[in-house]
């Protein structure tokens, strides 16, 4: 069945290896029944790009917070993600982002400054989380035990609303950047690597925010 949006309209269902998904409480629950008071919902955007931060959100929602609307944040519309991100900020129980920089990225690889910005925002939650629930991998360095979901963000309400903090975090940086870095089109393609920005890579050479150890920047460095 089709789900509805946080404006009401119909959103064609995601199916992953023919079972459908839909975000619940299914993970949440099951931490809390094994005992666990605190539970955080992390995820990251921006992995892929070619420029900018990479982004983590981390979210502690309680059973009681309004989930409608609450989904994968790359499902929902920019105007759905800004007015769930608020909702999200002002309803759970805590919600902080973390960052790794485009230098840091060079320097530990993009996996190690994913797991650097999950555990920046998980130490900026200001409530310990007992248990993390995060999208697709567990985050190396973090004392609570974790549970790596996959497609967590299409299944799980706090993952699916820190993915949706991250996106819209990101969002307005790379806005930003788009102001400091004019050319790449970044308003646009937030960082990743579309054909105006591979062409704008070619006539203008990477800036000082694009990812210098990155394949599609690489080529124009020399």
């Amino acid at each position: 069945m089709p789900h509805q949006d946080a404006g009401g309209r119909r959103r064609r269902p995601l199916v992953y290896k023919g079972e459908e998904l839909c975000c619940s409480w299914r993970f949440e629950e099951e931490a809390r029944v094994a005992g666990f008071q605190s539970v955080a919902g992390v995820d990251e955007v921006g992995r892929g790009a070619l420029c900018g931060p990479v982004v983590a959100g981390a979210v502690v929602l309680d059973i009681g917070f309004v989930t409608d609307g609450i989904d994968d944040s790359k499902r929902l519309t920019k105007r759905q993600r800004e007015r769930l991100a608020e909702r999200i900020r002002e309803g759970a129980r805590a919600c902080a982002i973390g960052m790794a920089e485009p230098w840091e990225i060079d320097r530990h690889n993009i996996l190690r400054a994913t797991h650097l910005a999950m555990r920046r925002a998980l130490e900026g939650l200001g409530v310990l989380a007992d248990h993390v629930l995060v999208d697709g991998f567990t985050i190396d360095g973090v004392a609570a035990p974790q549970r790596a979901v996959v497609k967590g963000d299409a299944i799980s309400y706090s993952i699916a609303a820190a993915s949706i903090v991250a996106k819209v975090s990101r969002d307005g940086i790379m806005l930003d950047l788009d102001r400091r870095c004019p050319g790449y089109g970044l308003s646009k393609n937030m960082g990743y690597g579309s054909r105006e920005h591979l062409e704008a890579l070619q006539r203008l050479g990477p800036s000082d925010i694009h990812r210098r150890s990155f394949t599609g920047t690489q080529p124009w460095l020399f």
